[in-house]
């Protein structure tokens, strides 16, 4: 196996089931949102005020184009899936997994978008908006699905290594 790549909506468990996923395969674990927050020297909401939605993807494709490893599982963020390029790199590295949660799940996670550093296109303003317009992508670029919702990370993590098993036997 290459890597292991995650996708999903902001707070769908990227991160945590991420770190647990590598723990249990023997596996490295890099967050490409720790990558662009090195890459840039501010945070996620810094650099979406700096420079607009559009200006923080292009950044974002800029450095997950970037990304080299190999037994590793990368946490994406959760914009990702904007950029063609970079889902087509990422796709060439590692087997996408996306962690599926429900718009209520995400909606009790996330109390604040803004805060949270997420992006927004155009007049999307709110989860819904979000959720409609990114459902489609992270379906698009899978090719494994995990519904995480309700799931604790340690149980979204096995789930993910036991379909990852399953795939290459």
């Amino acid at each position: 196996m290459k890597n292991i790549v995650l996708i999903g909506m902001p707070s769908s468990g990227k991160s945590t089931a991420g770190k647990l996923l590598a723990k249990q395969l023997g596996y490295a674990f890099v967050d490409s949102d720790d990558l662009i927050r090195a890459s840039e020297g501010a945070t996620l909401p810094q650099l979406i005020a700096r420079h607009g939605a559009e200006g923080f993807i292009q950044i974002e494709e800029r450095v997950n184009c970037a990304v080299s490893c190999t037994n590793t599982v990368l946490a994406t963020g959760g914009s990702v899936v904007y950029s063609p390029r970079a889902m087509e790199h990422l796709k060439s590295i590692g087997t996408i997994v996306y962690l599926k949660i429900d718009e209520k799940e995400v909606v009790r996670r996330i109390p604040s978008l803004e805060l949270r550093g997420v992006v927004m296109r155009g007049d999307i303003k709110d989860v819904a908006g979000l959720y409609r317009e990114r459902s489609p992508l992270y379906e698009r670029y899978a090719q494994l699905t995990v519904d995480c919702t309700g799931a604790s990370a340690q149980q979204t993590a096995k789930t993910i290594a036991a379909l990852l098993n399953a795939a290459t036997h």
